[in-house]
């Protein structure tokens, strides 16, 4: 069974001691089935319980599914919980068997289901697993989760997720800025991707060789957000970027 495959399914890869555990502020977002269904957003990731095969299960801080529940309760979509291993309890310390089976709309279907990264790279662990994503610790303040639905291919790997890289930091009102979008596989390896459509604020463009976009800035100052999509992958996280 792939690594993929062992976070599709929640099966616990690694354990460790529960203890006290700060709640970090984190990023989530979720793209599902068809369509996002939640914009990246900040949430504290703090312990939670979840109803799971009938029981009232702990999860840890600072882990994903609490991050999940945590995009839960500022408006995101509404997700449920099995107990593969049936030994979760009230302590996150037996949280690591939880996973998550659907969120909104869409439930997994044979191969195809949810799973999540932190930053470009696949968690290794169940969702609520006390070890971390990679059972080397739990998530930092301002880590990037990103929920998915993952197509899992013959090889047992999902598709790609999305990233944005603009040259340079602030920008100039209509300034021309270069935008490289890469697409990672499960073990943070990239490449860059040709046609991908890049967003920044109104303006749009198609990515060519070497995965490149230029686009213009707006004329106005402020925050403008940058992402990029592309059919058969996970949409970009989202940026802000200063203008002016």
């Amino acid at each position: 069974m792939t690594r993929t495959a062992l976070a599709l399914c929640g099966v616990v890869v690694g354990v460790a001691s529960a203890t006290a555990t700060a709640a970090p502020r984190v990023q989530v977002m979720i793209a599902g089935r068809t369509h996002l269904l939640l914009a990246p957003r900040t949430v504290r990731a703090a312990e939670v319980r979840v109803s799971a095969s009938a029981k009232r299960c702990a999860a840890a801080a600072a882990t994903p599914l609490a991050a999940l529940a945590a995009a839960r309760g500022a408006g995101g979509p509404a997700f449920r919980v099995r107990d593969y291993g049936g030994s979760c309890s009230g302590s996150p310390r037996d949280g690591g068997s939880l996973f998550v089976f659907q969120i909104g709309p869409d439930r997994n279907r044979g191969r195809d289901g949810w799973t999540y990264k932190v930053g470009t790279r696949s968690g290794t662990a169940g969702a609520a697993d006390p070890s971390g994503p990679f059972g080397r610790g739990l998530l930092h303040a301002g880590a990037q989760i990103t929920w998915f639905w993952c197509r899992l291919s013959a090889a047992g790997t999902c598709q790609r997720t999305l990233q944005v890289q603009p040259a340079g930091g602030r920008l100039a009102p209509r300034a021309r800025v270069r935008v490289v979008v890469r697409g990672y596989d499960d073990f943070g390896h990239a490449v860059t991707v040709r046609g991908a459509r890049v967003l920044l604020g109104g303006a749009r463009a198609l990515t060519g060789r070497g995965g490149v976009a230029v686009l213009r800035a707006p004329s106005r100052a402020g925050g403008v957000r940058l992402t990029a999509t592309r059919r058969g992958m996970v949409r970009a996280f989202d940026r802000t970027i200063q203008v002016g």
